[in-house]
């Protein structure tokens, strides 16, 4: 009896248990951040919060969850991360050869009343993962309550691609983001796709509190733009003396790219657009067809390894054969069908031209090849280049005005503007809107580049488009005033290496500094990273004057010296340019295959951190603070 009696009490203590815990499979949540983690489910009880958490990454790469971490209730109370299972707080976590690990993360128990919460590293964590929304008590969102604005347009499927518009004058983009909370993003980087300007920085737009934005800025016609927000492109077009509205739906754009939750029914559009090629717009973001022929460099470089020149075009063209096919057969309008196909065209030069060094990259890859061997390899590729490799057919799509409204258009000019005269000769004309940008393109560049118009030059661009002349002139003008300012500006040294062996080159350019810690950056005027690295550091700069530092730049003559002695006045710090000899050598020793290259050297003249590639302003900080305090 007593036995029975015990039995009966230890399953109602377990009922009572099992009753206390509640789980919540798949939560659904609004919005996050980050791709790399999702919760799969919750556990609650009245001693803690559990988060089931689902990790996918890199393999072999490390993701680590901040110890502050923190969940906010729909009432504003917090709860402190407490403790992991299979993963330890503020410590790396390393990935399995699959990508996808499994983890928990347990907080205090929450009370009855709270219906979802948010999980966050913290504003206070770079780069820190977040997830808004997580629902308790429904598998279902809050509605989305739209703007009267937001709505879908009709799709015309016999439409064709209008010709883009060519007049220079201001655009407007604003709009909202929908589900925004302040502490998501303070601002959007917006990307134009101007193929005479090349590739330029973002426009920055910031975010109002209500997750709204207005910006406004010059263009010269019908321009593609694009938003990237949450691993996601937003694609839109501008015009001048118009205004495109969207309204971003950030809680699809978080549903698409689920591990749970993408193959449930879709929360509306990505986004809601208004004004130029609106309709065409919302096709696209609804319903893209990738029409790269690269997707995965690694994965290509295996696939072509044992190809020659002539079968890595047959490969590549197939592939674009295969792309059209997907665009024909496509449920999509002919205006849609018509930009794809030109993107694919255009894709096709930038295959194309990028044969030489895929194939090189290939012979490394397959040991077929030494390192040291790479250049001439690469150069002996490049010359065997048949004048017609890239087909006149898919050249001809260059010279077609609706061209410019693809991505892909940018890259093409690029690598033509300067083979524009043998291009005439093989599409038997120069005439068109190839061959307006591409003089646009290689003056834009030479301005960018610090040479201004000559008189010659100026008298030439009244033969283009008024658009195209107002730009060339606009950026002369600031060109004009830079240079005039560089003059006023202070704070940085030209220096000059010396009569000095190869041996003694670097030892005489540091002894210089003796007792100072040195920030040494092998850069390059051209390279956009080590420019965008140069601007971002400034800040830390200044921070850290009092610590004893010496911003140290050396580049070779492949930085032109105009561009180089125009560009170093907003560079704070010691500079030096070297011959291509010594640039060479100094390469070799450091083993730097890549710029921007980062060495920190102590006081007592040792290398104490090195690194190819911009690491962050918070790394490179507290790599100075090792040697500074």
């Amino acid at each position: 009896m007593r036995q029975t009696l015990l039995l009966i009490v230890s399953l109602i203590i377990g009922c009572t248990v099992q009753a206390k815990n509640r789980v919540i499979e798949e939560p659904p949540f609004c919005v996050r951040n980050t791709t790399s983690i999702e919760v799969s489910k919750i556990i609650l009880s009245d001693t803690a919060t559990v988060l089931h958490i689902y990790a996918k990454y890199r393999p072999k790469n490390w993701i680590r969850i901040a110890s502050e971490s923190y969940l906010q209730d729909n009432n504003g109370e917090t709860y402190l991360l407490r403790s992991g299972i299979g993963i330890t707080p503020g410590k790396q976590f390393w990935m399995p050869e699959s990508g996808e690990a499994e983890f928990q993360l347990v907080f205090p128990p929450l009370p009855a009343k709270v219906t979802s919460i948010d999980f966050t590293e913290g504003e206070g964590v770079e780069g820190a993962f977040s997830i808004w929304g997580i629902q308790l008590k429904s598998k279902e969102l809050p509605k989305l309550m739209l703007p009267q604005e937001a709505v879908a347009h009709p799709i015309d499927k016999n439409a064709a691609l209008p010709a883009p518009l060519v007049q220079y004058g201001n655009t407007t983009v604003k709009g909202k983001l929908l589900d925004y909370r302040p502490c998501m993003m303070k601002e959007l980087s917006l990307y134009l796709s101007e193929p005479s300007k090349g590739y330029a920085d973002p426009i920055k737009a910031e975010i109002k509190r209500d997750g709204s934005f207005n910006i406004t800025f010059p263009v010269m016609g019908t321009t593609a733009a694009a938003i990237n927000l949450l691993g996601t492109d937003i694609n839109f077009f501008v015009e001048p003396e118009q205004t495109s509205k969207l309204y971003i739906n950030l809680r699809e754009i978080s549903r698409k790219k689920s591990t749970f939750h993408k193959s449930k029914k879709p929360y509306g559009e990505i986004v809601y657009i208004n004004g130029p090629l609106a309709g065409l717009s919302e096709e696209l973001n609804r319903n893209r067809i990738n029409t790269d022929m690269i997707t995965n460099y690694q994965t290509l470089i295996k696939e072509i390894g044992d190809m020659d020149i002539a079968a890595y075009k047959t490969y590549m063209l197939d592939k674009a054969k295969d792309i059209q096919q997907k665009i024909d057969n496509a449920s999509l309008s002919q205006s849609a069908k018509q930009l794809l196909s030109l993107e694919k065209e255009l894709n096709i030069i930038q295959t194309l031209t990028q044969a030489p060094w895929l194939l090189t990259q290939a012979a490394l890859q397959q040991k077929k090849l030494q390192r040291n061997e790479s250049e001439a390899y690469f150069k002996k590729l490049d010359e065997s280049l048949p004048a017609d490799y890239i087909p006149t057919e898919t050249l001809k799509h260059l010279n077609i005005p609706q061209a410019i409204l693809v991505q892909p258009y940018l890259y093409a000019i690029n690598v033509s503007a300067r083979r524009q005269n043998d291009y005439a000769r093989r599409l038997g004309t120069d005439k068109g809107v190839f061959f307006d940008i591409a003089r646009t393109t290689l003056l834009y560049q030479s301005i960018k580049d610090f040479t201004p118009l000559t008189d010659t030059q100026k008298v030439e661009i009244t033969t283009l488009p008024d658009a195209y002349q107002r730009t060339l002139q606009q950026a002369n003008e600031q060109l004009l005033q830079l240079l005039e300012n560089n003059k006023k500006k202070s704070g940085f040294t030209i220096n000059e290496a010396g009569e000095v062996s190869n041996e003694d080159l670097f030892p005489s350019i540091i002894g210089k500094f003796k007792g100072k810690v040195l920030l040494v950056d092998f850069w390059a005027t051209w390279c956009g990273p080590c420019r965008m690295a140069n601007k971002v550091m400034a800040p830390m700069k200044e921070e850290l004057k009092d610590k004893d530092i010496v911003y140290l730049y050396i580049t070779g003559e492949v930085s032109p010296q105009k561009t180089w002695e125009n560009m170093i006045p907003d560079i704070h710090g010691e500079h030096y340019r070297l011959t291509n000899a010594q640039w060479e050598y100094l390469s070799k020793s450091f083993g730097i295959r890549g710029v921007p290259t980062y060495l920190i050297i102590d006081r007592k003249g040792d290398i104490k951190f090195k690194q190819t590639g911009f690491p962050g302003v918070e790394k490179m900080k507290e790599e100075l603070l090792k040697v500074t305090d």
